[in-house]
């Protein structure tokens, strides 16, 4: 979970942090995808993969950290096909550009909601990571958060990372 002190510095409440990112997850995946998800529903967050693929993002300024797209490779699968508007059969360097875009795209959304007020947050360049088993180690250990999504007759996760930029 968020810590006080990291909610007090972007001015909300927990139940904000979780509305604002469930929305613009759901909101991304309809206009980019083309799909309609269904609220998501806070989950343990999860570092060990297998046979999954995740897009991630930064964020470093006023506060630092990271959004991460955590999907089974099927999924992801689903997700450039759709994007792209051609059949895609396996993870290639389409689904890692379309991954990476969604987490770019959810990052730079999600980060508008508090640029406020003096808050200034630059986004890296998005990445991913994929393989038949990993592991995601978020070094200092920042306070997290984890929606869990359906997509189909699957799901998938979307991480939250933050901790105090100044």
């Amino acid at each position: 979970m968020i810590n006080s002190e990291m909610l007090e510095q972007l001015n909300t409440t927990e139940e904000q942090l979780i509305k604002h990112l469930d929305e613009d997850v759901r909101e991304i995946f309809s206009s980019m995808v083309g799909v309609v998800i269904p609220q998501s529903q806070i989950t343990d967050t999860t570092t060990q993969f297998k046979e999954y693929i995740t897009g991630m993002i930064g964020f470093a300024g006023s506060y630092n950290g990271m959004i991460s797209v955590n999907t089974p490779n099927k999924i992801a699968i689903k997700i450039a096909s759709q994007m792209l508007g051609m059949e895609v059969t396996e993870v290639d360097s389409d689904v890692q550009d379309a991954l990476g875009e969604i987490a770019n795209m959810i990052g730079g959304s999600f980060k508008h909601h508090f640029v406020s007020g003096g808050h200034e947050v630059r986004l890296s360049t998005p990445s991913t990571i994929s393989g038949n088993e990993y592991v995601i180690t978020v070094s200092s250990a920042p306070d997290s958060l984890t929606l869990l999504f359906t997509f189909e007759d699957d799901q998938f996760m979307v991480n939250l990372y933050l901790e105090n930029g100044n």
